[in-house]
């Protein structure tokens, strides 16, 4: 049986998968930060900002390829996979909106994964009402709206507040999703959305420190799609302190390494860091697997990692930082 769903994967979607490991392998090596970090200047004309545009740019050409040749379902994993970044957009022009900042300025800041052909339309709208409205007719992502907010509360609420919502209600359904899929994209998928779920969690109770974020208000933004539902989840909701969540991540074998205290002079001294460390590892793993979609979303999220990589390095280059252009973090198995 398991011999025929793999004849069937391939048969749709297995010259997109050998395509998207094949582009893995370009992926920097060692060798290659190694020879980034020694250089003394960036060439003339060119800056930081000119760079992550570029390096943006030839992102969206190599996902647009992949899902301009999908078939579904991976059409619709690779769309899941864009709705992360329209939240992101939408946010953005809704925030933009209420404040009656101009579609034009707003437009270029949107990434353009996260584009679709109605943005203008989001960015036009004036009133609560109108937003709404936009969203729900004019965006791919009236399925999470319609769960996460009204048209009665959306201008009472702060951006990353209507975030975090967003994010909740999308990475529920990406992970019914996934897990509905079965097989090996069940067996990858679904750990990675877990981890994604439960560092949001982590991430907005560190946050919500010093703020008047509280209990059930920041419980309401946890999505229970991880592995710290439930249990884990309820005790964050109760932490007042970084030691309480630090207390939480202990029971979690996972987690309890990303919350260690780590050594004077460690690379990776912000938390941050650490969940990215984790998340290149999960993500590499999924290469080890085959017949799967989790190759098509772990090469993005590998290509973000190393994009963020030398925009630090270049960022060093500029300031004259050489004592921290090591400091990124490596896209290798068992680094530290």
């Amino acid at each position: 049986m398991a011999a025929c769903q793999e004849f069937t994967f391939n048969v749709d979607h297995g010259y997109l998968e050998g395509l998207v490991r094949g582009m893995k392998a370009g992926i920097l090596t060692q060798t290659g930060y190694h020879n980034l970090a020694q250089c003394d200047t960036l060439e003339e004309e060119l800056t930081v900002s000119l760079l992550d545009s570029k390096l943006r740019e030839n992102l969206v050409t190599e996902f647009s390829c992949l899902r301009s040749n999908a078939l579904p379902p991976l059409s619709t994993f690779l769309d899941y996979m864009c709705y992360s970044y329209m939240i992101d957009n939408v946010v953005l022009l809704i925030t933009g909106a209420l404040k009656q900042r101009a579609v034009s300025e707003l437009l270029p800041r949107c990434h353009p994964l996260g584009a679709f052909d109605q943005m203008a339309a989001v960015g036009i709208a004036r009133t609560p009402a109108e937003l709404f409205s936009a969203i729900m007719v004019d965006t791919p992502l009236a399925q999470f709206f319609q769960d996460a907010v009204s048209d009665s509360n959306l201008d009472e609420m702060e951006a990353e507040i209507l975030r975090n919502k967003l994010y909740k209600v999308y990475l529920q359904s990406f992970h019914s999703f996934c897990r509905d899929m079965g097989g090996a994209t069940k067996e990858v998928m679904c750990p990675v959305l877990e981890f994604e779920a439960d560092r949001r969690a982590f991430i907005i109770t560190v946050n919500s420190f010093g703020t008047e974020l509280r209990g059930a208000d920041r419980s309401a933004l946890y999505p229970s799609c991880g592995k710290l539902y439930p249990e884990g989840l309820r005790l964050l909701a109760q932490a007042e302190d970084y030691e309480q969540v630090k207390a939480v991540a202990d029971c979690y074998p996972d987690y309890k390494v990303i919350f260690e205290d780590k050594g004077p002079g460690s690379d990776f001294n912000t938390l941050e860091d650490r969940f990215f460390e984790q998340e290149v590892k999960l993500n590499l793993l999924a290469f080890l697997q085959q017949f799967h979609f989790g190759v098509f979303y772990s090469y993005i999220k590998l290509k973000e990692q190393e994009s963020r990589n030398i925009i630090w390095i270049a960022e060093c280059v500029t300031q004259g930082q050489k004592s921290k252009i090591h400091n990124y973090i490596p896209l290798v198995m068992g680094a530290n």
